[in-house]
């Protein structure tokens, strides 16, 4: 297991077959940066255009269709001093009859302080200036390169990962995804200083990090969506519209996984999915909306793991 350390000088606005910036072994653990959504890295210097430009990607050896990329979230560490947001609401989640009262889009910028462990509003009006909130680091865009060659913008998310925008791909949190082209191709960036549930105002607080993740490989993996792994729940991923669909889909992968997990059928699992299960809004600003399904390890009757059963 080696530990690298990758200094990023090209970005990807794509998620895509390309050729592989760096190629590690199962186990290794990667240390780089990552731009904020609009591509100013840590200098405040623009790097690469607007629109999540992604680092990466990383392949992984001996990754093949069917197997899956398991990302651990080892360390996220802001390293700027400041990140933005804009406001107000989206019109996704208002009542339609409102949205002519919205105010006009405007960019907010926030003093992030790592030390103290503390994000704070810089300006807005007396009522609320110097608003404060914990430091919360997450990444919103990453996974693996899509199926069939396609290069799909990092605006959106699907069954390979992508703009999922979840407030739970924290440090400490591990993530399967299905290998569709060799190597995997792993993305990343992204990264939001804090965000709630939804990124309903279609930002994070964005700002520049510096990840550390370590890269596994599982071969012939079962999961068709992302499935996350954190020290309490176990979580699927999945994206589409309207929201009735994510939530289908992501109900659907977690009830594959207790089946082949427990070794139960589908009837024994919906008695644990229909008193415990539980669901997050992921985000319901992108193109393509997100649902994650969760389940508390304490609720299921043997452990479960995204390195497989038991």
């Amino acid at each position: 297991m080696t530990l690298h350390r990758f200094v990023p000088t090209t970005y990807s606005n794509v998620m895509a077959t390309l050729p592989p910036v760096l190629t590690v072994a199962s186990g290794d653990t990667i240390v780089t940066t990552t731009l904020d959504a609009a591509g100013f890295d840590h200098d405040g210097v623009q790097k690469a255009p607007r629109g999540n430009p992604m680092t990466g990607p990383f392949a992984v050896e001996g990754a093949e269709p069917g197997d899956a990329i398991i990302v651990t979230i080892d360390r996220m560490t802001p390293n700027r001093a400041t990140g933005w947001t804009y406001s107000p609401l989206s019109q996704q989640v208002v009542d339609p009859r409102t949205v002519a009262d919205l105010p006009k889009s405007e960019r907010f910028e926030w003093a992030i302080d790592a030390g103290q462990g503390t994000v704070t509003l810089i300006g807005g009006s007396e009522r609320i200036s110097g608003w404060s909130f914990p430091l919360s680091p997450m990444i919103g865009c990453f996974g693996v390169a899509p199926a069939g060659g396609q290069a799909i913008s990092t605006a959106t998310s699907g069954p390979y990962g992508g703009n999922m925008d979840y407030r739970r791909f924290a440090p400490g949190a591990r993530i399967a995804f299905p290998v569709s082209e060799k190597g995997g191709l792993f993305f990343l960036g992204d990264g939001h200083a804090g965000q709630g549930d939804g990124e309903i105002v279609g930002t994070g607080i964005e700002t520049s990090f510096e990840i550390e993740f370590t890269l596994r490989l599982r071969k012939n993996a079962p999961g068709r969506w992302p499935r996350c792994e954190t020290e309490t729940e176990i979580i699927t991923l999945a994206s589409g519209r309207p929201l009735d669909q994510p939530l289908q889909f992501a109900t659907t992968e977690m009830l594959r996984w207790i089946v082949e997990d427990l070794g139960v059928d589908a009837l024994e699992a919906s008695h644990l999915l229909g008193q415990m299960v539980r669901y997050d809004v992921a985000n319901v600003f992108n193109p393509a909306y997100c649902v994650a399904c969760r389940l508390a390890k304490n609720d299921i009757t043997k452990p479960m793991s995204l390195l497989g059963a038991g």
